[in-house]
């Protein structure tokens, strides 16, 4: 199913996120709303904000609080990205330049400041501490991952438990508070709560797991960035972690070398290690079932349109191409 479909049901909420984020966006430092417009508005997928609102909207909720938490959420997240693309040294996100590499590598960590900060007026202004708790807990937990996610790049000795920690700290953790948030303000019981934050949770796990997969499969029009970035960065994922457990001894030191040397220059021949090994059929089957967690995680909720787009989401996570 296509993304536009998926959002059908929440096409006036997410026009209304969109002006929250345009009005919050607004500041008396040129700058500021350069960087900011520009990496907001470079059409991305919206998910975490889709997750504040469809979770919601599935408990009934009708009111517009749901508005600002999706947007206090799309400002950490884009916060995140300015920050990741300093440190990976990327120069393209989503088809365009990034940020990073249009306005400097200054600009993109000082605006990406300014966007966790404004994500924090919002917050508090929402007035509710056990939304304060979950998203504060959440930033926290993120900008661990990214450091555990420093730490394993060239580290060929990375495991399967110590990647997927990355995913769920680093990806996983801001989907599970968007739709814990949802919860939250739908009034949800303890136990609807707990279940849609592990909905969240899963999903955001094989959302990043594809995300993997497609840095050695999917096409640069439609990911929107160089294949084999992962690889140059020496960021051992799911893909490399099997070639190294199941491939050939020389696969396995190809993989290896690719790792802890980073660089484009072993990319055919991890490649290659990767087809050989079924590598991204088994990160596929990770993804899948990740998605079936998820997809358990919403037994309990009551049946509506809301629910089948969650239900849905499940679905797009692990079958699209971008």
């Amino acid at each position: 199913m296509k993304q536009e479909l998926l959002y059908k049901l929440i096409e006036s909420d997410l026009k209304a996120v969109d002006a929250v984020i345009r009005s919050r966006l607004l500041s008396e430092v040129v700058l500021v709303r350069q960087v900011a417009e520009y990496i907001i508005n470079a059409g991305g997928k919206r998910l975490r904000p889709a997750l504040v609102l469809l979770c919601a909207g599935a408990l009934g909720y009708r009111g517009e609080q749901h508005h600002e938490l999706a947007a206090v959420v799309e400002f950490i997240h884009t916060a995140t990205l300015l920050h990741d693309d300093v440190v990976d040294e990327s120069d393209l996100r989503r088809g365009r330049e990034t940020a990073n590499a249009l306005f400097g590598n200054a600009a993109s960590v000082l605006v990406g400041d300014f966007l966790y900060s404004r994500a924090f007026q919002m917050m508090v202004e929402v007035d509710d501490m056990r939304v304060m708790r979950v998203l504060s807990d959440a930033t926290n937990i993120i900008a661990e991952g990214e450091v555990l996610q420093l730490m394993n790049c060239h580290d060929a000795d990375v495991d399967e438990a110590r990647y997927l920690q990355v995913i769920r700290y680093k990806t996983a953790k801001l989907f599970e508070a968007a739709a814990q948030l949802g919860a939250i303000i739908g009034g949800a019981s303890a136990e609807i709560e707990q279940h849609l934050a592990a909905y969240g949770m899963h999903l955001g796990t094989a959302f990043q797991l594809i995300d993997d997969v497609l840095d050695y499969s999917g096409a640069e029009v439609e990911t929107g960035k160089h294949l084999g970035d992962d690889l140059a960065e020496g960021k051992p994922t799911l893909p490399l972690i099997h070639v190294l457990h199941n491939g050939t001894t020389e696969q396995a030191a190809c993989v290896r070398h690719a790792i802890e040397n980073g660089g484009r220059d072993d990319f055919p021949a991890v490649l290659a290690a990767i087809r050989a090994t079924g590598a991204l059929e088994h990160s596929r089957k990770c993804a899948l079932a990740e998605a079936n967690l998820a997809t358990a995680a919403l037994e309990t909720l009551p049946a509506s349109t809301y629910k089948d787009s969650l239900l849905e989401l499940c679905l797009f996570a692990v079958a699209r191409s971008y």
